[in-house]
């Protein structure tokens, strides 16, 4: 039983209830279906979580969030029960919090931020987060207001993260806003790139649904530059917002890529996400396959954990720098891990054998050992002379991240500015060179996290405000 506290020892709760995870489904099971693996907290431990809140003048937990969410004001009325007053609060920094509680990595953000952490463990904040969102839709006490239309319409480019939360901007400041997804089903990676075992797709439909109902459009399958020139976008609409993600697979970089069984990640994850495969992508079989990953961030641990639901035989996590050089979340890791997925740190993959058939064999490999830092502050991984050795494997998942699609030097998106590696220049609020033009989220920064999306978009949402009102006064 927990403690009962009294108005005298209520700041001390931090240390009267430890820190609490949320519940987590046995790996035995989870790891037969995608259903999502983390479980709610009740309105109990909810309250006693919430409690262990310390109140910080300056709380350093809303530092450590992108979005600058009002973590303790929120954590305060869960704490005393007010969830869906707390939801509210919630909603008010963030368009999507009931996502970015299930897919940001807490543990790198608000809750490293904690102070608590210092003294012992962080307060629960991801999972309190999950559980006062949710638990306002259950109570269908999600409100959205918009603002009387002013007459202006805004085209938004691609329907993930970011394009859902620009969207949902726009809309409340009264603007007519459209959203054009090339692919069938709207949610973007949200959707197809997510695993439904750290975001179950209801999760996000139920989103899209209430943007729809509140006059937000979707034009699914048409892909603009192709089905839709840019000329006409800013012909029909007063600014256009670019949110359309980094999508082109970074190579293996290494001899043997180009063998049968060497698949990108992307079209792996999106075949067993959605059941069907990716345009020209034939389907995937893992059955009974050992399946080497290469990479060590969050879309190698989807890579891994999906195999093995996929009934891989053996998934193992093939990585050059050591597990504190690690970019994947740690929380995700350690699913991967209770799941049966093997982690090799310190190797790096030198070339991909053939099997004598055309095929993959196994991935020969050099040890590393880490030397002096490099300019991000990492230490540089260096091969151990003479070190070589080979892991058995039949297919060979390489996700070594993502770089913005290169638009076409003959399309009209040739004109927006990038920079050396791809990434779209813009300006503080978020516009390109194109005047009217705006772009946010991975085709700007490269690939980060799903609150960064939405940060962007928000910024690129009140940049469009501004830029559309004083035109409207010049």
């Amino acid at each position: 039983m927990l403690p009962e506290l009294s108005p005298a020892n209520a700041k001390y709760a931090w240390a009267l209830r430890g820190r609490e995870a949320p519940p987590k489904r046995p790996a035995g099971e989870r790891v037969h279906d995608f259903c999502e693996v983390f479980d709610v907290f009740d309105e109990a431990t909810v309250r006693a979580q919430a409690a262990r809140c310390i109140q910080c003048p300056e709380p350093l937990c809303a530092r450590g969030c992108p979005l600058s969410n009002r973590i303790p004001e929120w954590l305060a009325l869960a704490a005393a029960g007010n969830f869906i007053e707390a939801s509210a609060v919630s909603r008010s920094t963030s368009n999507l919090p009931e996502v970015c509680s299930r897919v940001c990595p807490q543990e790198k953000l608000c809750e490293t931020a904690c102070i608590l952490g210092a003294r012992g463990a962080p307060v629960s904040i991801g999972a309190v987060e999950r559980f006062i969102n949710d638990y306002a839709f259950r109570h269908h006490a999600v409100e959205y207001v918009t603002a009387p239309p002013n007459g202006r319409r805004v085209a938004v480019i691609g329907s993930g993260p970011g394009g859902l939360a620009c969207a949902d901007e726009l809309a409340k400041l009264g603007y007519r806003v459209t959203i054009f997804e090339a692919q069938p089903v709207p949610g973007g990676l949200l959707v197809n790139g997510i695993p439904a075992f750290k975001l179950e797709k209801s999760i996000v439909e139920r989103r899209i649904d209430l943007l729809a109902k509140n006059g937000v459009e979707f034009r699914l399958g048409v892909q603009v530059g192709r089905d839709v020139p840019l000329a006409d976008l800013r012909r029909d609409y007063d600014a256009v917002f670019l949110g359309h993600g980094a999508q082109k697979a970074k190579p293996a970089g290494i001899p043997g890529e180009h063998l049968a069984g060497v698949i990108a990640a992307l079209p792996f994850l999106i075949e067993k996400n959605t059941g069907s495969p990716l345009f020209d992508f034939p389907p995937v079989d893992v059955v009974g396959k050992r399946v080497a990953v290469l990479g060590g961030g969050d879309t190698a641990m989807d890579c891994l954990r999906t195999a093995l639901r996929a009934g891989a035989a053996a998934s193992v996590c093939l990585y050059r720098r050591d597990f504190a050089n690690m970019p994947g979340s740690r929380k995700e890791y350690e699913n991967a891990v209770e799941e049966g997925a093997e982690f090799r740190f310190l190797t790096n993959p030198v070339a991909i054998l053939d099997n004598g058939q055309g095929g993959v064999g196994a991935v020969r490999c050099v040890r590393m050992e880490l030397g002096p830092a490099d300019a991000s502050g990492r230490r540089s991984p260096r091969a151990v002379p003479g070190s070589e050795f080979d892991v058995p494997a039949d297919l060979v998942l390489v996700a070594y991240g993502f770089d913005p699609v290169s638009f076409p030097e003959d399309s009209e998106f040739a004109q927006i500015k990038v920079n050396e590696w791809g990434g779209i220049v813009v300006d503080a609020n978020q516009m390109t060179t194109l005047p009217g033009v705006f772009a946010g989220g991975d085709s700007v920064r490269g690939p980060s996290l799903v609150v960064h999306a939405v940060r962007d978009a928000r910024r690129a949402a009140q940049g469009i405000h501004r830029h559309l009102s004083a035109l409207a006064r010049a």
